[in-house]
């Protein structure tokens, strides 16, 4: 199936736009993060483990589940395909892992949250802290990896898009005027 133009730039400014936002969000919250972690005033520290779990539910999360349906329709209406090139797939492992390990990591975000809202965090609480800064500042460079990939989309086929690269060329060209 092959997307109309307009309904590909529909579906290309989705996509684009989920996944800048999801990266700018994630960047926000590394910046909660290393406050909690750094700044010695205790109001900051809990405004921003507050902060954090309230970025994370109600705009990461979602935004972390919009590419994997924008995605995968945007490459299956285009030529690209969706299997067809290494870095799609390698963008698509990035983000269902993602999308996973941020789901794993909502347990600490919501009990560090539910900590800062009762009292002052304390010693034994730095392991999470710490965590929070390394997953987050790891989920920011692999939505870099997914960005860097987009624009560049280095060579390299799949043997599914290379057979299917040699079957469109060998069709003679009035079976693909009649099934266009």
């Amino acid at each position: 199936m092959t997307l109309t133009p307009l309904l590909r730039k529909f579906v290309l400014t989705a996509h684009v736009t989920f996944a800048v936002g999801w990266l700018g969000a994630v960047a926000g919250f590394l910046a909660l993060a290393i406050a909690g972690l750094t700044s010695q005033d205790a109001q900051i520290v809990r405004s921003a483990y507050l902060a954090m779990e309230l970025i994370a539910r109600f705009v990461i999360v979602p935004l972390s589940f919009a590419p994997l349906l924008t995605g995968p329709a945007l490459s299956l209406g285009t030529p690209w395909g969706l299997f067809r090139h290494y870095w799609i797939l390698v963008k698509l492992l990035i983000t269902i892992l993602s999308t996973i390990i941020l789901q794993v990591h909502m347990q600490p975000i919501s009990y560090l949250s539910g900590v800062a809202a009762e009292a002052t965090l304390s010693s034994a609480d730095l392991r999470l802290q710490i965590q929070m800064v390394v997953a987050s500042g790891a989920a920011l460079l692999a939505l870099l990896v997914t960005t860097t990939l987009s624009v560049y989309k280095p060579r390299g086929m799949t043997p599914y898009g290379w057979r299917k690269q040699y079957e469109e060329r060998t069709v003679p060209p009035a079976t693909q005027t009649r099934a266009g």
